[in-house]
């Protein structure tokens, strides 16, 4: 996808914009034209229109919506992810990705479409090992994804700034100036990549070199850098192996610690059937297996099946279905886990209209290639037939752990938090450069903060409303509506 061949034609969005076409079709626009394009656009959606948040009579309710994507989760699984949601307004934020797109709908769009992210917050942002082996700072959480209003993004994560400076007691100006600073940062960055060519866009990345230059040397904020460096560089397949697997019989398998992780032995009645799911799922990797480049799938097929465990992962996602694979060398040696999560369609597909992609984990894959400066190299997708429900799930493949660290933001000091968020707001604005007109985009945005403070005024709104829609949850819970698990 790339909108060097994609000028912004109407899209199915169903906002409150007024989805301006090019003037004429024909060949290309040059970058000028594209620039003069998006200035023209403010006409149309002004700036401060962003601003606006104003809830219909006929909104959806929260709950009802979270209730309606539990209907696909697995039964057991579900007071889990309530239980998780319950912890806090930005756990409840976590979760809300559908909520919150049925809100954005009624906001104002300019109708210039990019690779959205679709739950774009601070918690989906975070460190990984690149292919080459450096560690870059990207967005890691891409099951939302599909093309769709840039403006949904940059909403969604000034919001969850805004919600987790609240949740650290930082006084209202502070926390104004954290999300202007990740704002301000995307609206540079977006203008400094419309200055670029389309190579070095493509090129660009934040790496560990660039974040340690920005910091003081010898200060606290450098040391807990390097430490999380650190930590990130232990995070692979040998850590995982002495974390989930114990020794049975001379082979590692993995560990039960239900609900959390359920080895597949104790998902099935006996071992007749146990066996006959095994060897289902083998036959899924080898389909997976296709999915991958040929160096890549090459390697695969260096290692064996040895285990599969149900895993409980995040906040949003839990219920949906997801397994851990343990594969090793034909020694027992060398183990490499897989993660093997269910994707289910976007929450913006609702909204934006379905995927081109008829797999959503091949939906996943894509977004993911488009939006990250460098991707796991296991990333890949499967389609079960035949699942333990007898239906059909769609799932995209990675690796478990890669080099992966993500931040404890809900301790960070002011000053931190500031550098972490406009981190962020670079990081989606080279998502978008890449995906979108960046032309059009920066022109839009413009130089000055009107388009940022607009932005601020309604992530202070939407984090207003998260709180309601907390509160609305905790009662849906204390009235025994929703089932709720805590403390997993």
């Amino acid at each position: 996808m790339s909108a060097v061949k994609s000028p912004p034609a109407a899209t199915p969005i169903r906002g409150r914009g007024r989805h301006p076409k090019w003037p004429s079709e024909g060949s290309l626009p040059s970058p000028a034209e594209r620039a003069s394009f998006g200035k023209t656009v403010r006409s149309l959606v002004p700036r401060q229109d962003h601003a606006m948040f104003d809830l219909p009579a006929d909104r959806r309710d929260p709950v009802d919506l979270l209730e309606a994507q539990a209907r696909t989760r697995l039964p057991d699984l579900v007071p889990v992810r309530y239980g998780r949601m319950a912890a806090s307004p930005f756990a409840y934020f976590r979760g809300a990705a559908l909520p919150m797109a049925s809100d954005l709908a009624a906001t104002p769009v300019t109708g210039l479409p990019v690779q959205a992210c679709g739950d774009a917050h601070l918690a989906n942002f975070g460190l990984f090992g690149s292919p080459e082996r450096r560690l870059v700072f990207d967005i890691n959480d891409f099951d939302e994804t599909l093309p769709g209003p840039w403006e949904w993004d940059v909403k969604r994560l000034a919001a969850s700034i805004e919600i987790t400076a609240r949740e650290s007691g930082f006084p209202a100006r502070q926390r104004r100036r954290i999300v202007l600073a990740a704002l301000a940062r995307y609206r540079e960055a977006m203008r400094d990549f419309a200055g670029q060519n389309n190579l070095q866009v493509w090129y660009a990345r934040l790496d560990v070199d660039q974040l340690q230059a920005q910091l003081k040397p010898r200060g606290r904020l450098r040391k807990a850098f390097d430490t999380g460096l650190a930590r990130a560089r232990s995070s692979d397949s040998m850590r995982a192996l002495a974390k989930l697997t114990a020794d049975v019989d001379g082979r590692p398998r993995c560990v039960s610690d239900p609900p959390l992780l359920v080895p597949i032995r104790e998902l099935t009645e006996g071992q007749e059937e146990a066996t006959g799911l095994e060897g289902l799922l083998h036959e899924l990797l080898v389909s997976y297996r296709h999915t991958l480049p040929a160096d890549t799938a090459e390697l695969l097929g260096r290692y064996e099946f040895a285990d599969i465990a149900r895993k409980v992962v995040g906040v949003g996602s839990v219920g949906t279905r997801c397994w851990i694979v343990l594969l090793l060398a034909p020694d027992g040696s060398d183990p490499l886990f897989l993660q093997v999560k269910e994707a289910e369609p976007s929450v913006l597909a609702e909204f934006v209209g379905p995927s081109r992609h008829a797999h959503h984990g091949e939906r996943v894959v894509t977004g993911q290639r488009y939006m990250q400066a460098a991707s796991d190299i296991f990333l890949g997708w499967v389609r079960n037939t035949r699942g333990l429900d007898g239906r059909q799930h769609d799932f995209y493949v990675r690796q478990l752990r890669d080099w992966k660290f993500s931040a404890n933001i809900a301790g960070m000091p002011p000053s931190w938090l500031r550098q972490y968020a406009a981190a962020c707001g670079w990081t989606l604005a080279r998502a978008h450069a890449k995906t979108g007109d960046r032309f059009a985009l920066a022109a839009y945005i413009g130089g000055s903060d009107v388009f940022d403070q607009a932005v601020a005024d309604f992530a202070a709104r939407y984090a207003d409303q998260n709180e309601r829609d907390y509160a609305a949850l905790l009662q849906a819970i204390k009235s025994g509506r929703l089932p709720c698990e805590t403390g997993v």
